[in-house]
This record gives structure tokens, sequence and C-alpha cells, in this order.
């Protein structure tokens, strides 16, 4: 979660210890924030094996403890790599729900099974400490998310969601204390041109002093036994983690805001050579001027806007190979739902209990929208540190631009995937991002944020550098559980101005994903047993 120094290492011609480790040292390092370039990447990557990092047989990677083939729980699964000349689909094609069981996983005597009202605020209440007292921290154990109810209830709570899916473990007698939770909520999303009906599983959380009871991989089977029922046979993951099945890699960028804080919180290092204050005023956002203007017609976005941005959202993010497929219902509760209440807070961009801001760009002639653009609030506790408790970070959340793409980008093929745009056209939608991404960042800078965090997903690529994103020392894999596809998914990494194909985005960050094992000892160490999961039904 925080930026490493940049230190001036030397070159060697000697294997790496650990060769993902040093493409995340070296793209920390790189004063171009695009990363690193193709040919640096590339001979990284020759000095390992890897097809056996991805097959799951060689134990590098961040965080791994052990040799991938020896992932107890993993290599039970229906995980596969990419392969030339296959087909995408299932890899387990069993369809038959009554050939799943009706009933729950068996539990350890003292615990039992609950659904999870979150309709009940003690009940919202008790998932929302177990998630700050127990989930992801950074590496350190100085930074750990802190949810509100309101992010928690945005979250868990979309069109459609079903409360069964709401899955928590409680001691069966005294206080009944909640002690693990994993949520489910329903998404659609289009792999490759397959559209599949999917859940999205979030926030699964044991307890720190429970890690030993091994019931990080019962919740997760649980769940899918829910999600089975229903029809629900496929699924997509991510983590920090090298894991089996690697299908796409994107990486973590941090575009400073209040560097002074960032520093005194350890998320920022110095920079040798130059003071806090030259940092700052490096990092300073540009105000709105004739020079630097936002587009017209910029505004927050409203209900009347519904209609348009979901039209927008539709056919922008079908560009890519990995994206969600969101009704009008959907980007409502996304979008709106969480907006706050009330007017602003001391004239600030910003009302009581937001957790997500979205802004659209309404063409003055014509009143249609031609731009979309949306961060959330994620802020983390700042372990031990009586000055700054609090750090409040703004995470990119989607986007959509059709006004520098050409006229026919609807219908040619030659825009189904942003690579795939000639430099010039790719050039012009990289402006006009730039712009809105300017605009959004001067509305997280007057509401008050600390940083701003975005991921090499999308179109991200085109906007990292000019807008002083700074790359993390975090990398993200992404994993389709139960589904094989014949080619691997470009991720940004490494690519300069060229663009990803994964546009699934997500509400938490997740830079370290601990082995799902029957084996004690894995969890007794771990500040954070956690994965994102997406449970997918049917491929069309």
């Amino acid at each position: 979660m925080s930026e490493n120094n940049r230190k001036d290492d030397k070159k060697s011609d000697k294997v790496p210890i650990n060769p993902l480790k040093a493409i995340q040292q070296q793209l920390s390092n790189n004063e171009d924030t695009n990363g690193l370039d193709k040919d640096s990447v590339r001979q990284l990557l020759t000095q390992m094996n890897i097809s056996e990092v991805l097959a799951g047989s060689s134990g590098v990677g961040q965080g791994n403890k052990k040799d991938m083939g020896q992932h107890k729980f993993w290599s039970t699964q229906p995980v596969a790599l990419p392969q030339e000349g296959s087909q995408d689909g299932p890899i387990d094609p069993t369809v038959d729900v009554e050939k799943f069981s009706k009933v729950p996983l068996p539990l350890p005597k003292e615990y039992e099974w609950v659904d999870v009202d979150l309709d009940n605020a003690q009940e919202l209440e008790d998932v929302r400490e177990l998630l700050c007292l127990n989930y992801v921290e950074d590496d350190d154990a100085t930074l750990r998310f802190n949810y509100s109810a309101e992010f928690i209830a945005w979250a868990l709570k979309p069109p459609g969601y079903q409360k069964s899916w709401h899955v928590g473990v409680r001691v069966a007698s005294g206080k009944r204390k909640l002690v693990a939770f994993i949520g489910a909520v329903p998404m659609t999303i289009d792999v490759n041109k397959r559209t599949l009906n999917t859940s999205e599983v979030n926030f699964l959380c044991v307890h720190k002093k429970l890690r030993s009871k091994r019931l990080a991989p019962v919740l997760i089977k649980e769940v899918t036994r829910r999600c089975n029922l229903k029809g629900v046979y496929q699924a997509t993951y991510t983590g920090g983690n090298v894991l089996p099945g690697i299908i796409s890699t994107c990486q973590y960028f941090h575009r400073p805001i209040n560097v002074p804080k960032l520093v005194d919180t350890g998320f920022s290092q110095p920079q040798p050579g130059m003071s806090i204050e030259k940092m700052a005023k490096a990092s300073d956002i540009p105000a709105n001027s004739p020079t630097r203007p936002q587009p017209e017609g910029f505004r927050e976005m409203e209900e009347k806007d519904v209609a348009g941005v979901t039209a927008l959202l539709k056919a922008y993010l079908s560009r890519f190979e990995l994206a969600p497929i969101f009704s009008q219902e959907e980007v409502r509760h996304t979008f709106l739902s969480g907006r706050g209440e009330g007017e602003y807070i001391d004239g600030k961009p910003m009302r009581e209990k937001q957790v997500v801001w979205a802004y659209v760009v309404e063409d003055p002639q014509t009143k249609l929208i031609t731009d979309f653009i949306s961060f959330y609030s994620l802020p983390s506790t700042v372990v031990g540190n009586d000055k700054h408790p609090i750090l409040d970070a703004a995470y990119m959340f989607y986007y959509a631009t059709e006004k520098a793409l050409p006229d026919d980008w609807r219908s040619s093929s030659t825009t189904v995937f942003p690579r795939k745009l000639e430099v010039a056209k790719r050039s012009r939608v990289g402006e006009r991002l730039n712009r809105l991404v300017e605009a959004i960042l001067r509305v997280s800078k007057s509401t008050g944020f600390d940083v701003f965090n975005t991921l090499t997903l999308m179109e991200s690529n085109h906007f990292i550098s000019d807008q002083k994103f700074k790359p993390g020392s975090g990398l993200l894999n992404y994993y389709i559980f139960n589904w094989k596809l014949s080619k691997q998914i470009n991720g940004g990494i490494g690519s300069g101005r060229d663009c990803s194909g994964i546009a699934l985005n997500k509400l938490e960050e997740v830079e370290e994903i601990e082995e799902i094992d029957t084996n004690a000892d894995t969890h007794k160490n771990s500040q954070s047993v956690n994965v994102m999961v997406r449970f997918a039904s049917g491929g069309n």
C-alpha cells in the first residue's frame, strides 16, 4: 500500500531471488511513472521460468511462503492458465443444481452459521467492527482499512441482493460474537464477449485469534455452495500473491495530494535532496484555469443522467476483454445511492455519509452525456499515529468517454479493444481522459483526500504519468475459477501508453491474499485472510 523508496540499484546479470519482486521494485524505482519499458520487463521475465510460476509449480511472487505446487486448497480447484488454441469455457461443466448439497458445511461445535441482516443496525455494526479490526493491513501493519457502515451497506446491498448470501459465523453461546464473514452480491460481467451472470463475493474475513480454526476455506466453500444452488458455477478473484491460473496482472499507482501527511504516516517516503515543501509543490494539483480548463459541462451526476450514463458505460466497457455490464438499476445504486445525505459540508463537494463521487460531462448543445468518471472513499486507520489517526484515500472507480473516439467507434471492429486504436486516435482519447482525471483530482483535493489511488485498468496508462501518479508496491493478479481462457489478458503493466484489457474494478484494495488452505499454520501469522471472488453462472 505504501510507496517504495527510490534507490539507484546497480544492474546485475544475476537471476533475482524473486524475479516478480524485482519487477515490482524496478517499477517503483523507475522515474518514468509509466513503469518499466517492455524490454526491461521481458529481460526480467526471461530470468525465470514464467510458465512454471503461472502454472503453480514455482514459489516466487509477493507474499508467497511455499512452492506454488504445494497450495493444498487451490491445487484441488478447477483453475487453469490461458492456453493458446483452446476455447473459452468451464473447466468443470457440471450444471445440475440437484448435485449440490442443501445442507451447510459443518463447523466446529462452538460455532454456528448465521445469515447477517444488514438492515439491522447492530448486525451491520458487527460486520463493520469485524472488518475494521481484522481485515486488510499493509505489510508493516501500520495501515488498516476503516470501513464505514454506509460503505458496507452500499457494497453489499445492490439491486437483486440476497440476504442469504451475507454469510456469518458466530460463537454458538454467550454473546454470540461474529467471528467470520463473507458476502456475495449479483453482478453481470463480459469475458471475451461471453456474458456471465455472476455473484461478486467480497469481505472474506476471519477474526485474527481464530485463523488456526481453518474457517477461511469453509467460508469459501459455503458461499460457493449457496451460489451453486442458484445456478452459479464460475468465479473471478483477485489477490497480490501468485496462485495457479493467473489470467492478468495490474499494478497499483498512487497520486499524492497531502504530501506532508503521507510522509508523516509512512505512506510515502521523503525523496533524497528534496524538502517536504518541494515535494508538495511538485505534487500540487493545478487549479481550473483558461490554460488548464475542465471539460465544458462537467458536473455532478444526477438522477436524470442514469439512462445516459448506463448507455455510455455499456458501450465504452464493451471495448475491454473483462468488464462488468451495468443495468440502469445498478448504475443508480452504484453511483447515486452512496452520494450521502443533505447538502455539501462547508462548501466542499462532499456530504454526510458519502462514499462515492460521480461526475458527468453534458454536451451543451445536444444535452447528451459524453463522459463519465467516478471514485469512492475508503479511509485507513494509521495504527499508533496520534497526529494522523486516519488516512483519507480516494480510489478511481469507473470512467467512460466517447468524446474523443472515432465517429464509428461503436461499430468498428478496429476499436473493439482500446489497444487496437491507431496511435493518433489513442492520443486524442488520452488528452480527453487527462482533462477528466485532472477535474476529478481537483474534486478530491477540495474534498480533503490525502491520496488518490488507481490501477492499470482500462485506459489508465493514458493519464498515470501526466497526472503524476507514482508507482506503488502492489501488483494485483486476476483469476477465473472454473473458467479457462484461450489467452491471457493484458493488465497494462510496462505498456507505456498502451492500455489494459481489464475493466473489472472493485470496491476494496487487496494487495495480499493468503493461501486458503486446510493447513492451520497458513494463517497463524497472517494479518488478514481475504479474497475477492465473483461467482458466475452460464455463458452466452
